[in-house]
C-alpha cells in the first residue's frame, strides 16, 4: 500500500515539473514573439496614421499605413512620412515629385508640374495644380542635393515643399516610404500611385 502511495506521488510530481516545464516553454515562446514582433515594428516596419485630406485621393483621413525604411532609397512617385519640423509641427505624409539636383516648376494656369522642363504623369491627383500654398516658393525651383521635394496628391489643398513654411524635404528625415494600407479593412492593399 505504501509502495503505491508512493508511486502516486512520483507521478503526480513528475505531472507538475511537466506542466511547470511546459508552461515555462510557452511562456518563453509569447515572450521571444513579442519581443520579435517589437523589434519588427521598431527596425523593419511602422504602422502610422493619415491626418487630414492632402493625399486624397489616394490616401483618406484615418487610413492606417504600413511603412518602411529598410534599404530605402528616396524616388519620385513614392508616397514617403516625412519628420522634417515644419508650421504644422507634425509628421507629412507626401509624394516624393523631384530628387536632389532636379528642378521643378509649377504651372498654376495649365495646372501642369514639371520636373527638369518635362511634364510629370500624375493619374493619382485629385485635380490639376492650380494653387500654390502661402508662403510659396519661387519658381522654378532647383532642388539641393540630399533633399525632396514633395506634394500632397490634394493639390489644391496639401501645405507641402511648395511653401516655404515647409520647402525641401532633407532625406534623413523621410521615417519611411508607405507600402500598405492596413485600414479600413474594405481599402486594404497596396498603394496606387507608388510607381514602381
Amino acid at each position: 500500500m505504501l509502495g503505491k502511495r508512493r508511486g502516486v506521488q512520483e507521478n503526480v510530481s513528475e505531472q507538475a515539473v511537466s506542466l511547470k516545464s511546459e508552461l515555462f516553454e510557452w511562456l518563453e515562446t509569447v515572450a521571444f514573439s513579442l519581443v520579435a514582433v517589437v523589434l519588427v515594428f521598431t527596425f523593419i516596419f511602422r504602422i502610422v496614421g493619415v491626418d487630414g485630406k492632402s493625399m486624397q485621393n489616394t490616401l483618406q483621413d484615418g487610413d492606417r499605413l504600413i511603412i518602411s525604411h529598410l534599404f530605402y532609397q528616396p524616388k519620385a512617385g513614392d508616397i514617403v512620412v516625412v519628420t522634417q519640423p515644419n508650421a504644422v509641427n507634425k509628421p507629412l505624409i507626401k509624394r516624393i515629385i523631384a530628387l536632389g539636383g532636379q528642378t521643378v516648376d509649377i504651372d498654376t494656369e495649365r495646372g501642369l508640374v514639371y520636373v527638369d522642363g518635362v511634364v510629370i504623369n500624375e493619374p493619382y491627383i485629385k485635380e490639376p495644380t492650380v494653387r500654390i500654398p502661402n508662403p510659396p516658393m519661387t519658381f522654378p525651383y532647383t532642388v539641393p542635393e540630399g533633399k525632396v521635394f514633395v506634394m500632397g496628391d490634394n493639390r489644391n489643398n496639401s501645405l507641402d515643399s511648395r511653401s516655404t513654411d515647409v520647402g525641401p524635404i532633407d532625406e534623413r528625415y523621410i521615417l519611411g516610404k508607405a507600402i500598405f494600407r492596413i485600414f479600413p479593412l474594405n481599402r486594404l492593399g497596396g498603394l496606387y500611385g507608388n510607381l514602381e
